[in-house]
């Protein structure tokens, strides 16, 4: 079948089972084939493919609202809507995006990227429409990882209570970006195993209806036979005890089965859960096989040996750059352990977990319990290191500030994938963390110039005893920089001067400084002098420096790949405000909207945050030349 042709999933309602085979095999065959180019969420989208063509044929999108949790999964769902044809932009600047978007289909109903927020989304469509007195149905998909996040778990308590008409869909592949932990796994791990409960149990309850009624007693004794049955067959039954109508676990590669399940869901009264086994990754044989989650996402890969394209030899990435130096520094203390909120893979935590299995924490899908569980950590002085990608560490604001913060706590936070990441676009641009943070009093924020000065600011950080700090770091690898043997503390608070000028100042840190020295080496071949600074402490700020630079009124342009509301450039103006400097600013960062997918260089592109555009805004801020001369 031809899958750019689809405009809209009708076509669904007239096909048989075995059409719908041949369809889930054309599907797998297209996503293989584009993905291969252009890189994404594999694993996931192959699962998926028979729960989202039945999940289309039964209910009627968009007057049924299919929320897609996480949305990593979401590709079929694209397919079926009318959106193979641009498949071939997947994830790319002005193309496809890799999650659901609402402007992108009116079959997208919610949008995601972060985990564990369809079901409260759901419960709010559910609670619209029954005030509305609409009839449709509210179908919030959700992986067995993102059922442990808390506010799912707060949104199955809040549907269970309401008895709330919504069909909850389960997708249990056992395993989301890395292997799942925590008791609510091993629940599902028992319902797997329990197959037969619903069979069982509605024997039962056709054979109690034939005994007679001879008062009360007979019947208590039969609702604690059910019962009883219930907890023997389900341990705890832990969906029906908080008022869901459980059905499954259903085979969810098995058309027959998802279909019959799926109608019956339909007529149900009341919150459902229907509970599908799929298997990551099915149909293509690297993906299925992996275990640790390297084919969740991916770049481009050769289809025929699975094999990842990309350069031979490249440096390290930054992720392993810093969790090679904790796992190095946890030899000789053993007071540092590791934290991570389902990451382990992508923080790069493997080798750590290996050498030192009991002093690894992966609390799963968890950002809020992992912040305050390292907070208790460092009160009973142990040297915890959180690794946190930093669009995940938004959901842990709180913490932060009241757990960590507030009690002035030695914790090591790691925020990874600091600035922008490309390809996932907005909801994982790491943008926000210095404008959420600076404001926390006792916090130290640092970003190293290159991994040599990473490794550093780990020792930094772990032999920091005066409270939270913070190491931001980018996605993708370090420049290949030599790496000093013999580790050292960077004074808190202190900036270096990387280039000399004495007519402007480029204040910088982390991913920007390359592009702030050459625009410097072109602005002096026009004449221009200027210092460049590497101000890798973000707070707090090295305000001896900044004293020397603004008294003497030098023009200061500050960059940051971060947001400019409330960054670093707008400390340093409160800074200068504060002392009564007149020296001109001008500020270059992440303006005040929310930057989607892309190349990193497109989208700075795009921002006016280019050597081009840097070497005109100092020129903007310096006197002309005749006022000069």
């Amino acid at each position: 079948m031809d899958l750019t042709q689809i405009q809209n999933p009708g076509f669904l309602k007239k096909m048989s089972v075995d059409e719908l085979v041949a369809l889930s095999a054309d599907i797998r065959e297209f996503l293989i084939k584009e993905l291969s180019t252009t890189g994404g969420h594999i694993a996931p989208n192959l699962g998926v493919v028979e729960l989202t063509i039945a999940l289309h044929k039964v209910f009627n999108s968009p007057q049924d609202k299919f929320l897609w949790d996480v949305g990593h999964q979401s590709y079929v769902h694209k397919i079926l809507t009318g959106r193979a044809k641009d498949f071939g932009t997947l994830r790319q600047y002005k193309g496809l995006c890799g999650f659901p978007k609402r402007c992108e289909s009116e079959h997208d109903v919610w949008e995601t990227g972060h985990s564990s927020t369809s079901l409260s989304a759901a419960m709010g469509m559910a609670i619209a429409r029954d005030l509305k007195k609409t009839k449709e149905y509210i179908v919030p998909i959700i992986g067995d990882g993102a059922l442990t996040g808390g506010m799912a778990l707060e949104a199955l308590n809040h549907i269970g209570h309401e008895k709330t008409d919504i069909t909850v869909i389960l997708n249990d592949n056992e395993m989301s970006i890395a292997p799942n932990v925590g008791a609510l796994h091993n629940v599902l791990g028992r319902l797997r195993t329990a197959g037969k409960y619903h069979w069982v149990k509605d024997e039962l309850e056709y054979l109690l209806k034939k005994i007679p009624a001879v008062g009360g007693k007979v019947a208590a004794t039969a609702e604690r036979l059910k019962d009883s049955l219930k907890y023997m067959l389900v341990s705890g039954v832990f969906f029906e005890e908080l008022g869901f109508t459980y059905l499954g676990p259903v085979d969810g590669h098995d058309f027959e089965s998802l279909l019959e399940n799926l109608h019956y869901a339909k007529k149900t009264k009341g919150p459902v859960l229907v509970h599908v086994i799929t298997k990551k990754g099915k149909g293509y044989k690297p993906a299925e096989s992996d275990v640790i989650g390297t084919w969740h996402g991916t770049g481009p890969y050769k289809i025929e040996s699975g094999n990842f394209v990309g350069p031979a030899s490249a440096p390290p990435a930054w992720s392993k750059v810093i969790s090679e130096t904790v796992r190095k520094l946890a030899r000789e203390d053993s007071r540092i352990v590791a934290v991570t909120p389902a990451m382990p893979v992508g923080s790069k935590l493997e080798n750590f977990a290996k050498e030192f299995p009991n002093r690894m924490f992966d609390v799963g899908i968890a950002e809020q319990h992992a912040t305050t569980m390292a907070a208790g950590l460092a009160t009973q002085g142990m040297k915890p290191f959180l690794a946190i990608y930093s669009t995940f560490l938004q959901r842990a604001y709180d913490q932060v500030l009241h757990d960590v913060c507030r009690q002035n706590l030695n914790v090591f936070f790691g925020i990874d994938r600091a600035g922008l990441v490309g390809a996932d676009g907005e909801t994982h641009q790491g943008v926000f963390d210095i404008a959420f943070l600076r404001h926390m009093p006792n916090l130290v924020i640092m970003m190293p110039k290159d991994e040599n000065e990473g490794q550093h600011m780990v020792y930094t950080a772990l032999s920091y005893d005066k409270g939270p700090i913070a190491l931001r770091y980018p996605r993708g690898n370090g420049y290949g920089v030599q790496m000093e043997e013999e580790l050292k503390a960077i004074p808190i608070g202190t900036w270096e001067t990387l280039r000399e000028g004495e007519d402007a100042a480029i204040l910088t840190f982390g991913t920007t400084i390359p592009m702030a020295m050459e625009a410097a080496e072109i602005l002096a071949e026009n004449g221009i002098s200027v210092k460049v600074v590497n101000a890798r402490f973000i707070k707090p700020m090295d305000e001896v420096y900044l004293h020397e630079l603004l008294g003497a009124n030098m023009p200061v342009l500050t960059i940051e790949e971060a947001c400019l509301a409330g960054g670093f450039g707008s400390a340093v103006v409160e800074f200068a405000q504060e002392k009564g400097y007149q020296a001109k600013i001008d500020r270059m960062g992440i303006p005040d909207v929310f930057i989607e997918h892309g190349s990193v260089d497109k989208l700075l592109e795009e921002i006016g945050m280019t050597t081009k555009d840097t070497v005109e805004r100092v020129q903007a801020l310096l006197p002309s030349k005749e006022k000069r001369a």
